[in-house]
């Protein structure tokens, strides 16, 4: 297992920070530590991983490690993190299964309370892995299919159904803006920011399927069939509990130039921060964007 930790400088981070509009928080305190895994991806996570530190780092709130598997085919029975380390795990991997002996350290870790964050395509990661399903609530590709796989998650009449709607899970169309759209706002990741916000160019994913319970659905968008999509509004964000664990499921972010909206990067660095403590003390910051602005930050 590889750890690296590259840190940007002060100036960069001043900068950056600055631009956001949003000042490091409890500057004084002992930061959440963060384990984020990649090395296997069908995305580019030697682009990705290093902005998901940048951007956890730049809130002030969190010290950031990264664990590196071995390459697809490798002796995965080499990678076995101290997840006990960590108060949450960010996944950018999606790629050979672990060891049972890494699988079940990581659902316990979760089990008794440790928290958890899916970023985009590690949602399509272990089709096979039961527990892993519970904790991200819905996943796609990987030979998923519903209803065997479990269920997709509908809006009728602004009323949050579990369907088990037959047919082949996950889809995107060509990465375009989208509105999301708020639908639990009183959650601490979404309170106070708008009801809906123009997101950038991204991955709409739809027809995630899987258990689909103990989730709160926190922000949709719709899924337009001149996209290639279904017409229903799809799950972007979900808050999912599993058992003493806490799990923040981002559908967003697919490149770099997605991970630029600062919608992403606040939703990213409060949703972490639930995960690991039930709390959010990260503020929404003041260019966030609206229904009908993007917010870019390059």
């Amino acid at each position: 297992m590889a750890l690296i930790s590259p840190c940007p400088t002060f100036p960069a981070l001043a900068i950056f920070v600055l631009a956001l509009g949003v000042q490091p928080v409890h500057s004084a305190s002992p930061r959440l530590k963060v384990l984020i895994i990649d090395g296997q991806n069908n995305h580019a996570w030697k682009e990705t991983t290093p902005i998901l530190q940048e951007i956890l780092e730049m809130s002030g709130r969190f010290e950031v490690e990264v664990a590196t598997t071995p390459p697809q085919g490798g002796d995965m029975t080499a990678f076995k993190p101290d997840f006990s380390k960590y108060a949450v795990v960010v996944s950018n991997y999606n790629g050979d299964p672990w060891s049972k002996e890494t699988s079940e350290a990581f659902e316990k870790f979760v089990h008794d309370g440790g928290g958890f964050v899916s970023y985009h395509a590690a949602d399509n990661a272990f089709p096979e892995w039961h527990q892993y399903n519970q904790m991200i609530a819905v996943g796609g590709w990987g030979n998923r299919k519903a209803p065997e796989a479990g269920s997709m998650i509908r809006l009728r009449d602004d009323e949050v159904r579990v369907e088990p709607t037959p047919g082949r899970c996950g889809n995107h169309g060509a990465r375009l803006p989208f509105v999301v759209t708020m639908r639990e706002r009183r959650h601490p990741i979404v309170k106070g920011l708008p009801r809906m916000w123009k997101h950038a160019p991204d991955e709409l994913y739809d027809s995630l399927c899987g258990p689909a319970a103990d989730f709160d659905l926190l922000g949709t968008a719709h899924s337009t069939s001149q996209n290639r999509g279904t017409n229903e509004d799809e799950p972007m964000l979900l808050a999912i509990r599993y058992a003493r664990g806490r799990v923040f499921h981002t559908t967003l972010g697919h490149d770099v130039a997605a991970m630029h909206c600062v919608g992403f990067i606040a939703t990213l660095m409060r949703g972490t921060e639930w995960a690991a403590t039930g709390r959010v003390t990260i503020p929404v910051p003041a260019d966030f964007p609206s229904s009908d602005r993007m917010s870019i930050r390059k």
